[in-house]
């Protein structure tokens, strides 16, 4: 387990980025954080993202290496866009990125971050670049929360509640 100042107990990416995007939501310069502060985190982030880059945890919770083409920067780009829409739910659930929400006003701007519209959850997800379904059996958004564990639900811009349990 990794640890630094912001981030604590850091086993896996996914731990990673769900802490990273909490912080971001409240550390960020546009939702009246500190600078400094966000540079902090942002650096601390790129070193704990080289550290655990290529661990991940599997549904059963059991820890496993794969290597992942991903950049620190791809992640900290996408969340700092999406902290600027606003009305748009950000949720992130093992390695995807879910938004709900107000997302119709900016439906171009998230296609443009590589989003795809799951049209029986109705929601837009980003999963990592080259993932592959390897199941046919669909899970409810709670199932999958319960699975691979949640950042929470935390609105764009204008609101800055969290909504836990979503």
């Amino acid at each position: 387990m990794a640890n630094g100042i912001f981030f604590k107990g850091i086993g896996t990416l996914e731990d990673l980025k769900r802490q990273y995007r909490t912080l971001a939501l409240q550390n960020h310069p546009d939702r009246g954080g500190d600078v400094e502060v966000m540079k902090a985190i942002n650096n601390e982030y790129d070193k704990l993202f080289a550290q655990v880059k290529d661990t991940h945890k599997n549904k059963e919770g059991e820890t496993y290496t794969k290597e992942n083409p991903e950049t620190a920067e791809e992640f900290k780009d996408i969340i700092d866009k999406l902290i600027k829409m606003q009305g748009v739910e950000i949720e992130v659930i093992g390695c995807f990125i879910w938004l709900s929400g107000n997302t119709k006003e900016h439906k171009e701007a998230i296609k443009a971050l590589g989003f795809r519209w799951h049209s029986k959850k109705k929601m837009w997800y980003k999963a990592p670049e080259g993932y592959k379904r390897w199941g046919k059996k669909e899970y409810s958004m709670n199932e999958i929360r319960g699975m691979y564990g949640t950042s929470g639900k935390f609105h764009g811009e204008e609101d800055k509640t969290l909504k836990l349990g979503a």
